[in-house]
């Protein structure tokens, strides 16, 4: 692991830090490491590949507003609009913090099927591992849980190429949609951001429904 990176992945690596290691990483060679095998590196999506409508979701996991729209907004919008084939979600890390950033690697490291069942397990455990003394091993004990021995949970803290992709993913983010906090929402091309209800989820999709 290069000394950029390392030092990037500090429990507490601030927010301005981000930014000054997008460009860095850049610089590296093309022909860096691929991620590991069975790491999943595509789009996170629930729903079905033909709704009509799309949200683009972007959150860190460290973040209480993401993680309360994952547990009190998100399966209203599930029963409403994304189970009934009419909007599909697009999960996108920003991670605001080195732990946020280590957090999302170990929820891609499982493979596709298990990346959205993990996250959503991190969001509902938030504060049991985001608030922990030592974050690193309460996250350790969760991927465990889940299956993930720890010479894969290391290995997985240590796929810089993984890594190199989230970091990018946010910087493209505030790029392409001006995301500057987390959760934001990219829906019809418009960013929202905020700690949107079911009722404001309601009045911006119902009029680009094809039935609308």
């Amino acid at each position: 692991m290069g000394n950029l990176t390392r030092y990037f992945v500090g429990f507490l690596a601030p927010l301005a830090l981000l930014g000054w290691l997008l460009p860095a990483l850049a610089e590296e060679p093309a022909a860096a490491a691929k991620p590991s095998t069975g790491t999943f590196t595509g789009e996170i999506t629930i729903g079905k590949a033909d709704a009509p409508v799309t949200i683009i979701e972007y959150a860190s996991m460290t973040c209480p507003h993401c993680a309360e729209f994952h547990i009190k907004v998100l399966p209203a919008l599930k029963e409403k609009y994304i189970d009934t084939g009419k909007v599909k979600l697009i999960f996108r890390e920003f991670p605001l913090d080195g732990v946020a950033l280590r957090a999302s690697m170990l929820a891609r490291c499982g493979g596709e099927a298990k990346a959205y069942p993990f996250i959503d397990i991190l969001f509902r455990q938030q504060m049991s591992w985001a608030g922990a003394e030592d974050p690193m091993a309460a996250l350790g004990r969760i991927a465990k849980m889940g299956g993930m021995s720890q010479s894969a949970f290391d290995a997985c803290l240590a796929d810089e190429a993984l890594m190199k992709q989230l970091v990018q993913g946010r910087q493209t983010g505030a790029d392409k949609y001006d995301i500057k906090g987390t959760p934001s929402f990219i829906i019809d091309g418009k960013t929202h951001g905020g700690d949107l209800q079911i009722e404001e989820f309601d009045a911006i999709l119902q009029p680009l429904l094809p039935d609308a």
